[in-house]
């Protein structure tokens, strides 16, 4: 006799196994089968996330350690964009860490890339209002670029608007006329470079003068130093001899004043009879350039008068 099937209790097997094989996608999708488990954190960035999307991975130091779980505006400030992020417990994720957007390569794929945090920096909490622990976040390198460029450009062009105003109409002409005197003197000191070999050949040798004087100068000043002592010396023989000097003046003074009285009288007869010989020197010489003839003649005689 054949055996019958419950195809009851089949249905119900199948069922079971069917619910089994949900059940174990579902956890592993989950992440259950690795018994992962996540922090949340936030961040802040001042820049456009274009190219980041939900679920972009999270690394740290180029370890990936989580995914973006949302993106948004910052609630109250537009200029902000606020992530979320889950970052696998256990990650160190410091006070001093910095959340920075980066590129992948040449795809365009955008990540989360989690630097810095030093050993010693005490691990980032949440403070007082905040739902998670906010990460400080840095300018990418596009941003750091175009700000780069950017100031090199306005640099450029300051630099180009300078040069222009330095390079106006009058400046050439001052520029041009520099350069032609500079030609001229470069032509009058090749003509001259004879002159100014001989100068400089004497200025070397004044100079070789000059260091042996300076090697000589210390004699010099210890001779000039026993001249100044002698000369100490010699002025104090002075002043004594000065002082005797001025005692025999005051003795002498008195003789000089008695032989002044008794010759002064005789002086000025003397002086008297001196403007008298003057006098007739003087006539004479009139005389005899009125006539000179009277050096051998004589004084002619005086005109007679009429009636004589």
């Amino acid at each position: 006799m054949e055996e019958k099937v419950n195809f009851a209790i089949v249905g119900v097997f199948v069922l079971a196994l069917g619910a089994a094989l949900i059940a174990g996608v579902l956890w592993l999708s989950s992440g259950g089968a690795y018994r992962r488990a996540y922090d949340t954190y936030q961040t802040y960035m001042h820049e456009s996330v274009s190219g980041l999307s939900r679920d972009a991975p999270v690394r740290y130091r180029g370890v990936e350690v989580g995914r973006v779980r949302r993106m948004a505006l910052a609630p109250g400030n537009v200029e902000l964009v606020q992530l979320t992020l889950d970052i696998e417990r256990g990650t160190p994720v410091k006070q001093d860490t910095v959340a920075v957007l980066r590129v992948q390569g040449l795809t365009g794929i955008a990540y989360v890339e989690l630097s810095g945090g030093s050993q010693d920096s005490p691990a980032l909490k949440a403070r007082e209002g905040e739902a998670y622990p906010v990460i400080r976040s840095g300018p990418s390198l596009m941003v750091r670029l175009d700000s780069a460029v950017t100031t090199l450009l306005g640099n450029l062009n300051h630099t180009s608007e300078s040069v222009s105003a330095l390079l106006d109409e009058d400046n050439r002409r001052e520029f041009t006329q520099t350069l032609a005197d500079l030609r001229i003197l470069a032509r009058t000191l090749a003509a001259r470079s004879a002159a100014i070999d001989a100068g400089l050949t004497s200025a070397a040798r004044t100079l070789d003068n000059a260091a042996r004087v300076s090697g000589d100068l210390p004699r010099l000043l210890e001779r000039l130093q026993k001249s100044a002592d002698r000369f100490d010396s010699m002025s104090s023989e002075i002043a004594r001899a000065g002082a005797s000097v001025s005692a025999d003046v005051a003795g002498a003074r008195t003789d000089l004043r008695g032989a002044t009285d008794e010759l002064l009288p005789e002086v000025r007869a003397l002086v008297s009879e001196l403007r008298e010989t003057t006098g007739s020197l003087r006539r004479f010489s009139e005389q005899l350039e009125q006539n000179p003839s009277a050096l051998l003649f004589g004084k002619p005689a005086p005109k007679r008068g009429p009636g004589e």
